[in-house]
């Protein structure tokens, strides 16, 4: 048992947890954030690494999944270089219907997956916040793009995100440190597009710059003021609550290695561990109080789980002569060259409407970013497209009763299956994609989606033997199941009426009132932009205001 009582626990070192972190202590109070994973060292990031470039990895995807890592080497950016950034799976299970598949990608480190997400950064607009209780049990968000504002431009300024001034109305612009560039065959897509479908919006990748630091800057900025302790390898089995009140009094832990049990304690939980093991820790922190799970009076927790549609396409765009690499392109030093081009939502938006499905879907990809290519050849093309997933009472994650991990915990059991909105919205993210690559004049050689693969021009990796590519065609279909896009959101979501929702506007628990959920669990919607950036804008207000609770004795 443990004598230190913090002014708040942070579980969790992700996005979520780091923004957490970063604001309550730079506000005095003093936190302890405890990470399942293991530290990453100061030569860790970066000197392990090559550009990945583009390819399928084929060996490398075989030999981790003879180790352990069947479902994680699976992931579409998956190479040797990244491999240790991502969980064992013989470690890490979690149990799916045998139907509905979905894979759950992983990284058990301080700092969590943000050692290895591409750095895309895009704030949502209203068209994402309003609305989202279409569908079936969906429920409105208790904010607006107005509320979220200022948290933005704090996090686009403290992490100096290159961009542009777009003025998009389904992409709200930020603060730009500095411009983000396009390679001349992104132009020359965007100047297609554009002119074909003055709708559609070709631009530039929003992104944070990598300096291959092991410790994210929102944990280093917090550790700089002194009132942060961060402990690693406590794997949190159970948020503690006093019986009497049902407030959070504490939490138990286990030490990743030892397996020893311990206690901490503190005045507020404010839970960041990725939307997943955050439904799972407070499912598993049942109670007298709270028989159902912690703060689920609602009944709604593990419910309306959600993660977005995810496609990938490849194919070929005319080259742009010039003399050598674009010197212009940013380094990543996991990825290579990294940025690129984005097409923002514009279905369902700006008086546009499908009446096959609700929301929309956004693009994200690039052309001509790896090679010098020779006059007259073509460079490849890859497009992810993200589409907005509807909220679900059956898409659920709960406890498997029967299956439990090395240190005692129930395993998750994941259920988030599209319904016939999204397989709609995919049939249409996938034309629209192979319509804009060849009207321009270039050429679709093969994609994915959940619902399966689809070949066309050269097909799939033609320079591939033909083993291989039976290999990959038996492979890559799973890569592109629900899950894929890692984009996962819901199942503890926030809205205004406690009988429908898990926690108010702040991600505050209606019932236990010092208790904090503050990723991407928390959304009512998925939305069809990247969850990050809203993540750490979110995490920031909560924050701030349980500060503000805590300082102010109301808490």
């Amino acid at each position: 048992m443990t004598t230190t009582q913090y002014d708040a626990i942070v579980i969790g070192s992700g996005a979520a947890g780091g923004f957490a972190a970063k604001e309550l202590t730079g506000q005095g109070l003093s936190v302890l954030v405890l990470e399942a994973g293991r530290p990453v060292g100061q030569n860790d990031p970066a000197s392990r690494r090559k550009p990945a470039g583009k390819d399928a990895h084929l060996l490398p995807r075989i030999a981790a999944t003879l180790t352990g890592q069947h479902r994680q080497s699976r992931v579409a950016f998956f190479n040797s270089q990244l491999r240790h950034l991502f969980v064992n799976d013989w470690t890490h299970g979690y149990t799916t219907p045998k139907d509905v598949p979905f894979l759950w990608v992983r990284g058990r480190q301080i700092g969590g997956r943000l050692h290895a997400f591409g750095r895309v950064l895009f704030r949502w607009s209203d068209y994402d916040f309003k609305g989202a209780g279409q569908g079936m049990g969906g429920v409105d968000w208790p904010l607006s793009y107005a509320d979220l504002a200022p948290w933005y431009e704090k996090a686009e300024r403290f992490l100096s995100i290159h961009g542009n001034l777009d003025r998009v109305s389904t992409a709200p612009d930020g603060i730009m440190a500095e411009p983000a560039v396009l390679t001349p065959e992104e132009q020359a897509f965007r100047k297609s597009v554009e002119q074909r479908w003055p709708d559609r919006h070709v631009i530039a990748w929003r992104f944070n710059p990598h300096d291959g630091a092991p410790l994210p800057p929102a944990l280093a900025a917090a550790k700089a003021t002194g009132n942060l302790t961060i402990r690693s390898g406590a794997v949190v089995r159970e948020i503690l609550t006093d019986p009497a009140t049902g407030r959070a009094t504490g939490v138990a832990w286990s030490d990743r290695t030892t397996k020893t049990q311990h206690v901490s304690q503190a005045r507020a939980v404010v839970v960041c561990a990725s939307p997943i093991e955050s439904i799972r820790l407070l499912l598993n922190s049942s109670s007298s109080r709270h028989p159902d799970g912690l703060g689920n009076s609602s009944g709604t927790l593990g419910r309306y789980f959600m993660d977005q549609c995810a496609s990938l396409m490849f194919g070929r765009w005319p080259a742009t002569a010039r003399s050598g690499p674009d010197v212009t392109l940013p380094v990543h030093p996991f990825f290579g060259v990294t940025g690129g081009m984005y097409i923002p939502r514009y279905e369902n938006a700006d008086g546009a409407s499908d009446p096959a499905f609700l929301r929309g879907y956004t693009y994200q990809g690039s052309i001509g970013r790896y090679s010098a290519p020779a006059s007259g050849s073509d460079v490849p093309v890859a497009i992810m497209s993200f589409g907005e997933m509807l909220p679900y009472s059956d898409n659920t994650v709960t406890l498997n009763p029967k299956r439990r991990d090395r240190w005692g915990i129930p395993l998750p059991h994941i259920r988030c299956a599209p319904h016939e909105n999204e397989r709609a919205m995919l049939r249409k993210q996938i034309r629209d994609c192979a319509d804009m690559i060849e009207a321009g004049g270039g050429e679709v050689d093969f994609w994915a989606s959940p619902l399966g693969l689809g070949e066309t021009g050269r097909g799939l990796y033609p320079e591939k033997s033909p083993l291989a590519r039976w290999l990959i065609r038996k492979m890559f279909p799973k890569s592109m199941v629900m899950g894929a896009a890692i984009h996962e959101s819901g199942g503890i979501r926030m809205g205004s009426d406690p009988a429908s929702s898990v926690l108010n506007t702040y991600g505050q628990s209606w019932d236990v009132p010092n208790l904090f959920v503050t990723d991407a669990s928390s959304f009512p919607s998925g939305g069809a932009l990247g969850t990050t950036l809203t993540v750490m804008a979110q995490s920031m207000r909560a924050c701030n205001h349980l500060a503000n609770e805590l300082k102010s004795g109301r808490l």
